[in-house]
């Protein structure tokens, strides 16, 4: 069964990137969508009694929780047939419940919207998407506020073609591909090759094709200064519906979320964007 899990804060944010998964789903054999939702842990006295409420407060929580959860469940029924579950779990660290989720339960993607302000260099910083995507343990897709795409058919993969082996974790790539099925678009973006393409350059776009070959990539470079602005172009030329990148510590994911034009990419560019780290 391939495993979506959606963490749900019940923000417009988290609610759209639920249908956008179920949107997704439609596309793929046997999607199997979790809803998941950690809520707070209730605090104790010296006496270990709850603070704050009873024990019949207590007992209703989680049931809050999955009604509340059902509902989004009701909603993206409507969208797709695959099977919705509801998990709700009673902790006060959600990243490290989440990732021992993720790992137990052969999770395929994890989906996540983006919330907060308008400027993204806030939304992701400190957010919890960004902090699942820096864990690494599995591709994280994502969603913009109003993202609109409803399908994977067109696949852009962002790469600078330096250390495609130390960068690019291809068998993550490949289950990525396997889901979707898509036409392949491999994209680069650099204003340097208006000189010259180097034979280093070269050599790595032939090591690229060669682990990609069974997927029949398409070529693109890009050469612009913004690279904004191209990536842009680019997913409106070719209805681009899903962009995978490669974050690296201190490089391209961490440095483009720090910057305010990335805004026009992910904020504002309605596609949504599959981080997988190495």
């Amino acid at each position: 069964m391939n495993n979506f899990i959606v963490p749900i804060d019940f923000s417009d944010a988290s609610k759209n990137a639920a249908r956008y998964a179920a949107h997704i789903a439609n596309g793929v054999s046997d999607a199997h969508i979790i809803l998941y939702n950690v809520f707070d842990a209730l605090e104790y006295g010296s006496d270990s009694s709850p603070l704050g409420t009873d024990d019949e407060e207590d007992a209703s929580r989680k049931a809050i929780v999955e009604l509340a959860l059902g509902s989004v469940k009701t909603e993206l029924a409507g969208i797709t047939n695959a099977k919705i579950s509801l998990v709700a779990e009673e902790n006060n660290r959600f990243l490290d419940t989440l990732e021992e989720y993720v790992v137990k339960n052969n999770i395929q993607l994890i989906i996540m919207g983006i919330t907060g302000a308008t400027r993204l260099g806030q939304i992701f910083m400190g957010s919890n998407t960004l902090n699942i995507v820096q864990r690494a343990i599995a591709p994280v897709i994502i969603v913009p506020p109003d993202a609109h795409s409803v399908s994977a058919n067109n696949v852009m993969l962002l790469t600078d073609f330096q250390d495609i082996e130390g960068t690019i974790p291809m068998a993550t790539v490949k289950s990525v591909l396997d889901l979707f099925k898509p036409r392949l678009h491999i994209v680069n973006v650099d204003h340097e090759h208006y000189v010259q393409v180097t034979d280093e350059y070269k050599a790595e776009r032939t090591k690229l094709e060669n682990q990609l070959k069974a997927y029949n990539p398409e070529f693109y470079f890009i050469r612009l200064f913004d690279f904004i602005e191209a990536t842009n172009q680019f997913v409106s030329d070719n209805k681009i519906d899903l962009i995978l990148t490669f974050p690296r510590k201190h490089s391209f994911l961490s440095n483009m979320f720090k910057t305010t034009s990335t805004s026009k990419l992910a904020y504002h560019s309605h596609v949504p964007i599959v981080a997988i780290s190495k």
